[in-house]
């Protein structure tokens, strides 16, 4: 079949219509050149395109065209062409032209995901989405597969594309997919097997057009019935979402009074599938590489901190409890073994830049949370901590601080702003928490000599910026990386770290 043959505004309703039919991918980043060596492989005529032509794009493109694929960079057609199917990056804007062009014209648009999902189509998903603790989530997820013996690994947002587990063989018998808003937004027929929404604060606004249209294209991860939904108990928005959700229905959070999956007497407790006791809260972390300075495991509970021993008690680590809760519901709506699911939560460390320990000196923690690139991400940060000297700011995403500095005040000793809305934080400081000081810094190496300038024995200097870093660095890994470079100076007693992932 040619494109001739194919009438006008006509599009294929699945894969196996795409042999020898012209099909146009927008964007030959990650995912996107995934998606289109993909289709070259079903035999699709791929027409790759991309508005940007830096050197990633050139190697990308030199890949793709070796594979058999037309690529034009530097910009994006208005229109489909002899296009049938559009399969698009997720982070292009529903509004481009192009793609507008092709929804007018009858010519489908998928995202990467839903072509992975129609390439295996019933494949077992367990799938996570939320503003913050999507990435920690699905690691402790996918670690808590292996633990009890599937082919499994992770996908989606966390890394590897879709696409490319779903073209694995052997099948994997399970995928712990991490899913972005901007994925869902694309997604269509994929239904999970449970799913879980974290949590839903306002991000990335500007594209889905509002807070409303954000939630909506989260709470697209249960729009199939037979996938059991699994919302937080403890965030308003997703409790909102999940009364709404066309299947079963299963809570997570701290409070055992509301919550399926729980803490009850400092245990993880499994309410909604008959799992009962999972694991200590204590013991969480638990088998993670030891702190040097004589800490928890990186990332876990500062020295002599108590873990809450029940729903609604503040204490360190809530964020990361929250998130083994999630991880451990959707196993267990999975059938996945208790004793597996205890072996990896005990084992498992969170990744680089995330609530990552990474040296003390005097007395003074230094934690490197660059990950947190939002408000709702830093408060968890900060609310980790009884004394903070927080470094933040950055490049914001139109959000506004006021509730996490109204939140977070009794817990500032100080604050030290870089990057392009230190404005906007010294502003909501001021008028929330007029008394903390405030200092300026041109730099992270800046930055951090005045936070331990501030900081005294008993202080954690965090780094949780609460915006985007690409203002001032390449993405956020490199921010923690120049942190952790600057705090590591000032002591030799430095923790073991991973492996830095750009953002």
């Amino acid at each position: 079949m040619t494109a001739a043959d194919v009438p006008t505004g006509v599009g294929v309703t699945g894969v196996d219509d795409v042999k020898g039919v012209p099909v146009t991918v927008v964007g030959v980043g990650v995912s996107g050149a995934a998606a289109a060596l993909a289709l070259v492989e079903l035999g699709a005529q791929v027409h790759a395109v991309d508005a940007g032509d830096g050197e990633q794009a050139r190697a990308a493109a030199a890949e793709l065209r070796a594979a058999g694929a037309r690529v034009t960079l530097g910009g994006l057609p208005a229109e489909p062409g002899a296009a049938r199917l559009v399969v698009t990056s997720p982070g292009v804007p529903p509004g481009t032209p192009l793609l507008a062009a092709a929804r007018a014209a009858g010519i489908p648009v998928w995202g990467e995901v839903e072509l992975g999902w129609r390439i295996r189509p019933g494949a077992r998903w367990l799938a996570v989405t939320g503003t913050n603790g999507k990435t920690t989530t699905t690691e402790m997820l996918g670690a808590i597969l292996a633990a009890d013996g599937r082919r499994s690994t992770t996908a989606g947002n966390i890394g590897t594309p879709v696409v490319t587990a779903a073209l694995a063989e052997p099948p994997y018998d399970t995928l712990a997919v991490e899913l972005s808003s901007f994925q869902l937004h694309y997604t269509d027929t994929a239904a999970p097997i449970a799913a879980a929404v974290l949590n839903v604060a306002p991000d990335h606004l500007d594209w889905h057009g509002g807070p409303d249209g954000y939630a909506a294209d989260k709470a697209r991860i249960w729009r199939h019935p037979g996938t059991i939904a699994v919302g937080n108990a403890d965030d308003p928005v997703s409790a909102a979402l999940l009364a709404r959700a066309p299947g079963r229905r299963v809570t997570f959070g701290l409070d055992p009074a509301t919550a399926d999956v729980t803490v009850v007497d400092g245990e993880l407790v499994d309410r909604a599938f008959d799992g009962g006791p999972l694991l200590a809260v204590a013991d969480l972390l638990a088998g993670g590489p030891a702190d040097p300075a004589g800490g928890p495991p990186a990332g876990g509970r500062p020295p002599g901190a108590r873990a809450p021993s029940a729903g609604g008690a503040a204490g360190p680590g809530r964020h990361l409890i929250a998130n083994a809760l999630a991880a451990a519901a959707l196993a267990r709506a999975d059938g996945v073994a208790p004793a597996a699911i205890a072996e990896a939560l005990a084992a498992y460390r969170p990744g680089a830049h995330r609530d990552a320990h990474v040296v003390t000196v005097d007395g003074v923690r230094y934690v490197d949370d660059s990950k947190a690139t939002n408000p709702h991400a830093a408060l968890a940060s900060l609310t980790a901590y009884p004394s903070v000297v927080w470094i933040a700011g950055g490049l914001n995403k139109g959000l506004a601080f006021d509730e996490l500095v109204a939140a977070a005040r009794d817990r500032l000793r100080a604050v030290v702003l870089i990057g392009r809305c230190a404005d906007e934080i010294e502003a909501a400081l001021a008028r929330h928490a007029p008394d903390v000081p405030v200092e300026r810094a041109a730099g992270m190496d800046d930055a951090v000599e005045a936070a331990a300038r501030l900081a005294r024995a008993g202080d954690t200097v965090l780094l949780a910026p609460a915006a985007a870093s690409m203002d001032m660095f390449r993405d956020y890994a490199e921010r923690g990386d120049l942190f952790a470079a600057a705090a590591s100076r000032r002591g030799s007693d430095v923790s073991p770290g991973g492996q830095s992932r750009g953002g």
